[in-house]
Protein backbone atom coordinates (compact mmCIF):
# COMPACT_ATOMS: atom_id res chain seq x y z
CA UNK A 1 0.00 0.00 0.00
CA UNK A 2 1.27 3.63 -1.16
CA UNK A 3 0.79 6.24 1.30
CA UNK A 4 0.16 9.68 -0.06
CA UNK A 5 1.61 12.49 1.56
CA UNK A 6 1.50 15.90 0.46
CA UNK A 7 4.24 19.10 1.58
CA UNK A 8 4.79 22.25 0.48
CA UNK A 9 8.50 24.06 -0.07
CA UNK A 10 10.33 26.05 -2.19
CA UNK A 11 13.73 25.41 -3.88
CA UNK A 12 15.72 27.12 -0.88
CA UNK A 13 13.86 24.98 1.77
CA UNK A 14 14.95 21.67 -0.68
CA UNK A 15 18.00 20.41 1.88
CA UNK A 16 15.28 20.83 5.03
CA UNK A 17 12.66 19.32 2.57
CA UNK A 18 15.43 15.96 2.12
CA UNK A 19 16.04 15.57 5.41
CA UNK A 20 12.44 15.47 6.87
CA UNK A 21 12.24 12.53 3.60
CA UNK A 22 15.01 10.67 4.89
CA UNK A 23 13.66 10.40 8.74
CA UNK A 24 10.61 9.43 7.10
CA UNK A 25 12.13 6.47 5.21
CA UNK A 26 13.78 5.45 8.35
CA UNK A 27 10.97 5.93 10.94
CA UNK A 28 8.80 4.00 8.08
CA UNK A 29 10.76 0.91 7.11
CA UNK A 30 8.26 -0.85 5.23
CA UNK A 31 6.27 2.20 4.16
CA UNK A 32 6.15 3.32 0.65
CA UNK A 33 4.87 6.87 -0.26
CA UNK A 34 3.63 8.91 -3.01
CA UNK A 35 4.90 12.68 -2.36
CA UNK A 36 2.66 15.37 -3.69
CA UNK A 37 4.91 18.50 -3.71
CA UNK A 38 3.18 21.60 -3.57
CA UNK A 39 5.49 24.61 -4.38
CA UNK A 40 5.42 28.38 -5.59
CA UNK A 41 8.13 27.52 -8.56
CA UNK A 42 9.54 25.13 -10.48
CA UNK A 43 11.66 22.86 -8.92
CA UNK A 44 14.78 21.86 -10.60
CA UNK A 45 15.21 18.74 -12.30
CA UNK A 46 18.28 17.95 -10.82
CA UNK A 47 17.12 18.48 -7.44
CA UNK A 48 13.94 16.20 -8.49
CA UNK A 49 16.22 13.46 -9.48
CA UNK A 50 18.60 13.78 -6.42
CA UNK A 51 14.82 13.00 -4.44
CA UNK A 52 13.89 10.18 -6.50
CA UNK A 53 17.48 8.64 -5.70
CA UNK A 54 16.53 9.14 -2.16
CA UNK A 55 13.93 7.49 -2.39
CA UNK A 56 15.50 4.61 -3.76
CA UNK A 57 12.08 3.33 -4.83
CA UNK A 58 10.06 4.00 -2.01
CA UNK A 59 9.28 7.47 -3.03
CA UNK A 60 7.53 8.74 -5.72
CA UNK A 61 6.94 12.76 -6.91
CA UNK A 62 4.06 14.83 -8.23
CA UNK A 63 5.06 18.68 -8.66
CA UNK A 64 1.73 20.89 -8.19
CA UNK A 65 2.89 24.52 -8.63
CA UNK A 66 0.57 26.76 -6.97
CA UNK A 67 1.67 30.21 -7.50
CA UNK A 68 -1.29 33.03 -7.24
CA UNK A 69 -3.58 30.41 -6.01
CA UNK A 70 -4.23 32.26 -2.58
CA UNK A 71 -5.10 35.53 -4.16
CA UNK A 72 -7.12 37.41 -2.03
CA UNK A 73 -6.16 35.39 1.12
CA UNK A 74 -3.63 37.21 3.80
CA UNK A 75 -0.47 35.13 4.04
CA UNK A 76 1.62 36.39 7.09
CA UNK A 77 4.57 37.97 5.81
CA UNK A 78 6.72 35.64 8.37
CA UNK A 79 5.53 32.56 6.30
CA UNK A 80 6.08 32.05 2.25
CA UNK A 81 2.29 30.92 1.00
CA UNK A 82 3.24 27.25 0.33
CA UNK A 83 2.74 27.46 3.82
CA UNK A 84 -1.16 27.87 3.33
CA UNK A 85 -1.40 25.42 0.08
CA UNK A 86 -2.61 22.52 2.37
CA UNK A 87 -5.97 24.36 2.66
CA UNK A 88 -6.40 24.16 -1.34
CA UNK A 89 -5.46 20.10 -0.86
CA UNK A 90 -9.27 18.83 -1.15
CA UNK A 91 -9.96 20.47 -4.30
CA UNK A 92 -6.64 20.22 -5.81
CA UNK A 93 -6.84 16.26 -5.46
CA UNK A 94 -9.87 15.14 -6.11
CA UNK A 95 -8.69 11.27 -6.62
CA UNK A 96 -7.93 11.11 -3.16
CA UNK A 97 -10.38 10.67 -0.07
CA UNK A 98 -7.43 10.87 2.66
CA UNK A 99 -3.81 11.51 2.47
CA UNK A 100 -1.33 12.98 5.23
CA UNK A 101 0.77 16.26 5.42
CA UNK A 102 3.27 16.94 7.01
CA UNK A 103 5.60 20.32 7.51
CA UNK A 104 9.33 19.93 6.21
CA UNK A 105 11.14 21.38 9.63
CA UNK A 106 10.53 17.95 11.06
CA UNK A 107 12.00 15.11 11.88
CA UNK A 108 9.54 11.84 11.74
CA UNK A 109 10.34 9.33 14.40
CA UNK A 110 7.26 7.25 14.00
CA UNK A 111 5.69 5.11 11.18
CA UNK A 112 3.29 7.43 9.22
CA UNK A 113 2.57 4.14 6.91
CA UNK A 114 1.09 2.86 9.18
CA UNK A 115 -1.10 5.19 10.92
CA UNK A 116 -1.98 5.98 7.91
CA UNK A 117 -3.09 2.69 7.15
CA UNK A 118 -4.54 1.93 10.65
CA UNK A 119 -6.73 5.08 11.44
CA UNK A 120 -10.36 5.55 10.65
CA UNK A 121 -11.38 9.01 11.01
CA UNK A 122 -15.15 8.79 10.19
CA UNK A 123 -17.20 11.54 9.78
CA UNK A 124 -14.09 13.59 11.22
CA UNK A 125 -12.24 16.56 8.76
CA UNK A 126 -8.95 16.05 10.13
CA UNK A 127 -6.82 13.90 12.72
CA UNK A 128 -4.32 16.52 14.93
CA UNK A 129 -2.07 16.47 17.84
CA UNK A 130 -3.22 19.02 20.22
CA UNK A 131 -1.13 21.40 21.75
CA UNK A 132 -0.32 22.07 25.32
CA UNK A 133 -1.40 25.29 25.71
CA UNK A 134 0.46 27.62 28.18
CA UNK A 135 -0.74 30.86 29.78
CA UNK A 136 -0.08 33.34 27.72
CA UNK A 137 -1.37 31.45 24.65
CA UNK A 138 -4.77 30.06 25.97
CA UNK A 139 -6.72 33.68 25.97
CA UNK A 140 -5.05 33.97 21.77
CA UNK A 141 -6.93 30.68 21.49
CA UNK A 142 -10.59 31.79 23.23
CA UNK A 143 -10.35 35.05 21.23
CA UNK A 144 -10.42 33.18 18.00
CA UNK A 145 -13.57 31.37 19.42
CA UNK A 146 -11.33 27.86 20.13
CA UNK A 147 -11.07 25.83 23.05
CA UNK A 148 -7.36 26.26 24.04
CA UNK A 149 -7.60 22.67 25.07
CA UNK A 150 -8.67 21.64 21.53
CA UNK A 151 -6.38 23.99 19.59
CA UNK A 152 -4.15 21.84 17.22
CA UNK A 153 -0.96 22.60 15.36
CA UNK A 154 -1.34 21.88 11.37
CA UNK A 155 2.43 21.01 10.59
CA UNK A 156 0.78 17.52 11.19
CA UNK A 157 -3.09 16.69 9.53
CA UNK A 158 -4.23 13.56 8.60
CA UNK A 159 -6.98 15.03 6.15
CA UNK A 160 -10.20 13.28 5.37
CA UNK A 161 -10.13 15.12 1.48
CA UNK A 162 -13.50 13.24 1.13
CA UNK A 163 -15.27 14.59 3.83
CA UNK A 164 -14.03 18.24 3.10
CA UNK A 165 -14.68 17.64 -0.61
CA UNK A 166 -18.06 17.20 0.48
CA UNK A 167 -18.87 19.81 2.80
CA UNK A 168 -16.85 22.97 1.08
CA UNK A 169 -14.64 23.11 3.40
CA UNK A 170 -12.02 24.52 1.65
CA UNK A 171 -13.77 27.52 0.90
CA UNK A 172 -14.68 27.87 4.54
CA UNK A 173 -11.25 28.15 5.26
CA UNK A 174 -10.37 30.49 2.62
CA UNK A 175 -12.98 33.33 3.72
CA UNK A 176 -11.71 32.08 7.32
CA UNK A 177 -8.24 33.67 6.01
CA UNK A 178 -8.90 36.81 4.79
CA UNK A 179 -8.68 38.80 7.80
CA UNK A 180 -5.11 40.25 8.35
CA UNK A 181 -5.38 39.71 12.32
CA UNK A 182 -4.78 35.67 12.16
CA UNK A 183 -1.19 35.38 13.85
CA UNK A 184 -0.84 31.57 12.31
CA UNK A 185 -3.38 32.72 9.70
CA UNK A 186 -3.52 28.81 7.81
CA UNK A 187 -3.75 27.31 11.02
CA UNK A 188 -5.33 29.38 13.19
CA UNK A 189 -8.37 29.21 10.05
CA UNK A 190 -7.92 24.86 10.47
CA UNK A 191 -8.74 25.39 14.26
CA UNK A 192 -12.13 27.52 13.13
CA UNK A 193 -13.49 25.77 10.76
CA UNK A 194 -12.48 22.39 11.45
CA UNK A 195 -13.62 22.28 15.09
CA UNK A 196 -15.93 19.67 16.88
CA UNK A 197 -14.32 17.46 13.98
CA UNK A 198 -10.86 16.24 14.39
CA UNK A 199 -9.98 13.47 15.59
CA UNK A 200 -7.49 13.55 18.31
CA UNK A 201 -3.94 11.72 18.02
CA UNK A 202 -1.13 11.09 19.97
CA UNK A 203 1.16 14.04 20.59
CA UNK A 204 4.29 11.63 19.84
CA UNK A 205 3.29 12.19 15.79
CA UNK A 206 3.69 16.07 16.01
CA UNK A 207 6.35 17.10 18.91
CA UNK A 208 6.08 20.74 18.73
CA UNK A 209 9.02 22.98 20.71
CA UNK A 210 7.11 23.20 23.90
CA UNK A 211 6.81 19.56 23.82
CA UNK A 212 10.44 19.19 24.53
CA UNK A 213 11.32 21.87 27.56
CA UNK A 214 10.90 21.27 30.71
CA UNK A 215 9.93 24.39 31.76
CA UNK A 216 6.31 23.40 30.05
CA UNK A 217 6.42 20.25 31.52
CA UNK A 218 3.51 21.01 33.91
CA UNK A 219 1.36 22.22 30.52
CA UNK A 220 2.41 19.12 28.88
CA UNK A 221 1.07 16.53 31.55
CA UNK A 222 -2.06 18.70 31.92
CA UNK A 223 -3.04 18.24 28.24
CA UNK A 224 -1.68 14.62 28.33
CA UNK A 225 -2.07 12.99 31.89
CA UNK A 226 -1.00 9.40 30.60
CA UNK A 227 1.71 8.13 33.10
CA UNK A 228 5.26 8.21 31.32
CA UNK A 229 3.98 9.75 27.96
CA UNK A 230 6.08 12.99 28.74
CA UNK A 231 9.07 11.08 28.91
CA UNK A 232 8.48 8.66 25.52
CA UNK A 233 7.82 11.98 23.62
CA UNK A 234 11.61 13.03 24.66
CA UNK A 235 12.76 10.02 23.14
CA UNK A 236 10.40 9.06 20.06
CA UNK A 237 8.11 12.24 19.23
CA UNK A 238 8.65 13.08 15.76
CA UNK A 239 10.14 16.41 16.40
CA UNK A 240 8.44 20.08 14.88
CA UNK A 241 10.90 22.68 14.73
CA UNK A 242 8.23 25.61 15.35
CA UNK A 243 10.79 27.83 16.86
CA UNK A 244 14.14 28.16 15.37
CA UNK A 245 15.06 25.80 12.87
CA UNK A 246 18.34 23.79 13.69
CA UNK A 247 19.91 24.43 10.07
CA UNK A 248 19.99 27.93 11.63
CA UNK A 249 20.87 28.52 15.15
CA UNK A 250 21.16 25.90 18.41
CA UNK A 251 17.62 24.94 19.40
CA UNK A 252 15.66 22.86 21.21
CA UNK A 253 16.52 18.84 19.72
CA UNK A 254 19.08 20.65 17.45
CA UNK A 255 21.30 17.43 17.20
CA UNK A 256 18.05 15.39 15.87
CA UNK A 257 18.06 17.33 12.72
CA UNK A 258 21.88 17.09 12.22
CA UNK A 259 22.51 13.56 12.59
CA UNK A 260 19.73 13.05 9.84
CA UNK A 261 21.37 15.77 7.74
CA UNK A 262 24.51 13.60 8.25
CA UNK A 263 23.29 10.30 6.44
CA UNK A 264 21.70 12.49 3.52
CA UNK A 265 23.73 11.52 -0.02
CA UNK A 266 26.87 14.11 -0.62
CA UNK A 267 24.52 15.27 -3.97
CA UNK A 268 21.69 16.06 -1.73
CA UNK A 269 24.09 18.10 0.72
CA UNK A 270 26.20 19.94 -2.08
CA UNK A 271 22.44 21.90 -3.35
CA UNK A 272 23.30 24.20 0.44
CA UNK A 273 26.14 25.32 2.35
CA UNK A 274 25.28 25.20 6.12
CA UNK A 275 26.02 28.73 7.96
CA UNK A 276 29.64 28.38 9.00
CA UNK A 277 28.53 28.73 12.90
CA UNK A 278 26.42 26.21 12.93
CA UNK A 279 28.08 23.95 11.22
CA UNK A 280 30.87 24.90 13.80
CA UNK A 281 28.42 24.07 16.49
CA UNK A 282 27.51 20.74 14.76
CA UNK A 283 30.84 19.67 14.91
CA UNK A 284 31.70 20.81 18.33
CA UNK A 285 28.66 18.75 19.86
CA UNK A 286 29.05 15.62 17.92
CA UNK A 287 32.54 15.34 19.95
CA UNK A 288 31.66 12.95 22.24
CA UNK A 289 33.12 14.64 25.75
CA UNK A 290 30.79 17.45 24.25
CA UNK A 291 27.74 16.28 23.31
CA UNK A 292 27.74 14.01 26.12
CA UNK A 293 27.76 16.59 28.53
CA UNK A 294 24.76 18.52 26.81
CA UNK A 295 22.96 15.46 26.74
CA UNK A 296 23.37 14.45 30.17
CA UNK A 297 22.43 17.64 31.84
CA UNK A 298 19.31 18.02 29.95
CA UNK A 299 18.45 14.44 31.17
CA UNK A 300 18.83 15.26 34.22
CA UNK A 301 16.75 18.75 34.14
CA UNK A 302 13.84 16.65 33.36
CA UNK A 303 14.15 14.15 35.78
CA UNK A 304 14.54 16.97 38.31
CA UNK A 305 11.11 18.46 37.02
Amino acid sequence: MTTPLAIAFTPNYFVPAATMLRSLLDASADGNFEVICLVTEEIPVRMQEKLLRLGKGRLSFRYITLKGRLEGVYTDPRYTEAASFRLLLPELLQEYDSLLYIDCDVIVRQDLARLYRETALADNYLGVVFEAPIEDQANRFRALGCDPRRYFNSGFLLMNLKAMREEKVSEKLLEACKVPYLEFPDQDALNQVCQGRVLPLSPLYNGIRTFFLPQYKADFCRQYPQEGLWEKVQQEATIHYTGGKPWQLLTVQFAAWWRTYDSLPEEIKAEWEAPAQVQRLWHLYRNKPIGWLIETSRSLKRKLR
